[in-house]
C-alpha cells in the first residue's frame, strides 16, 4: 500500500511559478514510478509528467515541455513538479500517482496504469 499526499497548490499569476510536492508513505517508494496528472473543470483527467523509479527517465506531455520539471527524492520519499511560466490553461486539480514495481525505465502514461493516487490539489493561474 502506498499513501500519497500532495502539497497545497495555490493561486498564481500567469508567468509565475509553483512547485508541487507529493509525499509518499508505505511500501518502498523507490520501487514506484511516479506521475502527475491534472483535471480541469469539465475535462477529463490528463497526463502531465512521469518519472521512472530511479529518476533517470522522465516524460512530459507536449503542452508542458520546457516549462514543467518532474523530479524525485527517493531518500525523502517525495516527488516534485516544478511548474514555471504558468498559463491560465494550466489551471486544474493536480494529482500525483504511483505505479508499483514497473520496469526500471518505465514512465507510465495512462491513468489506469497507476495503482495509487493522491487526493489532488488545486492550482489556479490568473491572467
Amino acid at each position: 500500500q502506498v499513501h500519497l499526499v500532495e502539497s497545497v497548490g495555490g493561486l498564481v499569476q500567469a508567468g509565475g511559478s509553483l512547485r508541487l510536492s507529493c509525499a509518499a508513505s508505505g511500501r518502498a517508494f523507490s520501487s514506484c514510478a511516479m506521475g502527475w496528472f491534472r483535471q480541469a473543470p469539465g475535462k477529463e483527467r490528463e497526463f502531465v509528467a512521469a518519472i521512472s523509479r530511479s529518476g533517470i527517465r522522465t516524460y512530459y506531455t507536449d503542452s508542458v515541455k520546457g516549462r514543467f520539471t518532474i523530479s524525485r527524492d527517493n531518500a525523502k520519499k517525495t516527488a516534485l513538479l516544478q511548474m514555471n511560466s504558468l498559463k491560465p490553461e494550466d489551471t486544474a486539480v493536480y494529482y500525483c500517482a504511483a505505479k508499483v514495481a514497473p520496469t526500471v525505465a518505465s514512465t507510465p502514461y495512462y491513468s489506469n496504469e497507476y495503482d495509487y493516487w493522491g487526493q489532488g490539489t488545486q492550482v489556479t493561474v490568473s491572467s
